[in-house]
């Protein structure tokens, strides 16, 4: 197909340029509003060729990579419009739903950077790559370094090599944790119990926390430890943290604020325990997660905490077997925070109960806007709703909400 020139006229969902060709719709990564661009491609998504007229809005991408990177997609706009567009994102899902589409801005949680990533690593005729995927496509680009990480995450990439000259094919994700780097790899081939000792001298040569392999931890110098409020938390292998430290603590008190005087709070999907340990500073907390290690992890640490409140946690698979409202007689509160795809099924139970508050975290603006609208429907109202930014120059968004009765 020749290169066609096309005027930008928007920015679509996934921070991708939206065009009008033959009366469809298309998409040109890379691009912004008002531009007018040359593109080529079969499909609704094209590729850039080049700019014919420049936005006033586009900067220049502080990342060598970028471009060729699928990590990031947005370095190239200015913050201004960068951050409107972001809490439109959440606006517009709502207002699809008939639902008060009023966003409390957009907050950046960026901070000093990522604290985790997750690279694939590849061997081929001795050469070792570690990186991320080239943008839309299956390549793996070999990085030397990733500005958007933190101080701690410096390394990563070395770790990452070092890894696969001896594993080969393996994908390696990697934690910056209070104790050290805490790094999870999972490899094409399984490792006999006489293999271990090799593999735990990574530990020692890399200046490691501690390594799992397949999901099975082999070697542990420092326990790794996340301090969570008042709480010294032990992180289990693979145990999932916000991108961000600053993200962490943005989306807690944005919680603790929503939550107001509650005295009695679940913590639904409470993980680690992000919110629960800072919530138990001032209210009683229920804690549910399906994830039996992170469960026990928080059960651990609360054990041995001093000034908090009562907390009892347990494992619970609430897409299977939500709280139902007999079990929220006595609460003012619930939080729950679900993976991408929302919590529909205790959206609905809750919905059913007298609860007074109702906070919802989400990290995708579809099925928090689905979550909302059962929660009205129920008759809450939706009062506030704050959009965090800690996937930054990326089209992810973090929401909080808070909805009342």
């Amino acid at each position: 197909m020749s290169d066609t020139e096309l005027k930008i006229e928007g920015m679509g969902r996934r921070g991708e340029g939206v065009a009008r060709l033959d009366d469809r719709t298309v998409f040109v990564p890379g691009t912004l509003p008002d531009e007018v661009v040359k593109a080529a491609g079969d499909g609704d998504r094209l590729a850039l060729v080049a700019i014919e007229r420049a936005s006033p809005d586009r900067i220049e991408p502080f990342c060598g990579y970028y471009g060729r990177c699928g990590g990031c997609q947005l370095q190239h706009w200015r913050e201004e419009p960068y951050r409107a567009w972001k809490a439109s994102l959440v606006a517009d899902q709502l207002r699809a739903r008939g639902l008060p589409s009023e966003v409390s801005g957009i907050i950046d949680a960026h901070g000093s950077g990522r604290r985790r990533a997750s690279l694939h690593v590849r061997k081929k005729d001795g050469v070792v790559t570690a990186g991320f995927m080239e943008a839309r496509t299956h390549t793996l680009l070999d990085i030397a370094s990733c500005p958007i990480l933190t101080p701690e995450m410096a390394r990563v990439f070395d770790i990452g090599r070092a890894i696969g000259a001896k594993l080969s094919d393996c994908d390696v994700a990697i934690t910056a944790t209070e104790t050290g780097l805490d790094v999870s790899v999972r490899a094409e081939r399984k490792f006999a119990q006489a293999e271990h000792a090799k593999l735990a001298a990574f530990v020692t040569d890399l200046g490691l926390a501690r390594l799992s392999v397949n999901g099975e931890v082999i070697a542990t110098a420092v326990p790794p430890r996340m301090q969570i409020g008042k709480a010294s938390v032990a992180l289990p292998p693979g145990g999932f943290l916000q991108a961000t430290a600053l993200g962490e603590e943005t989306l807690a008190q944005l919680v603790i604020d929503a939550l107001g005087k509650s005295k009695s709070v679940a913590d639904l999907f409470c993980g680690i325990g992000p919110f629960t340990f800072r919530i138990a500073e001032r209210a009683r907390v229920e804690a549910y997660d399906n994830d039996r290690a992170a469960v026990a992890a928080l059960n651990a640490a609360a054990k041995v905490t001093s000034g908090l409140k009562p907390i009892t946690a347990a494992a619970r698979d609430l897409f299977r077997e939500p709280l139902v409202p007999n079990e929220m007689k006595e609460l003012d509160a619930v939080v729950f925070d679900p993976p991408r795809a929302g919590a529909e099924m205790q959206a609905k139970q809750l919905a059913r109960a007298k609860v007074k508050t109702v906070v919802a975290v989400s990290c995708d603006a579809a099925t928090f806007a689905r979550d909302a609208e059962i929660l009205v429907a129920g008759g809450y109202a939706l009062k506030k709703v704050w959009a965090v930014d800690q996937f930054k120059w990326s089209s992810h968004v973090e929401i909080v909400a808070q909805f009342t009765r």
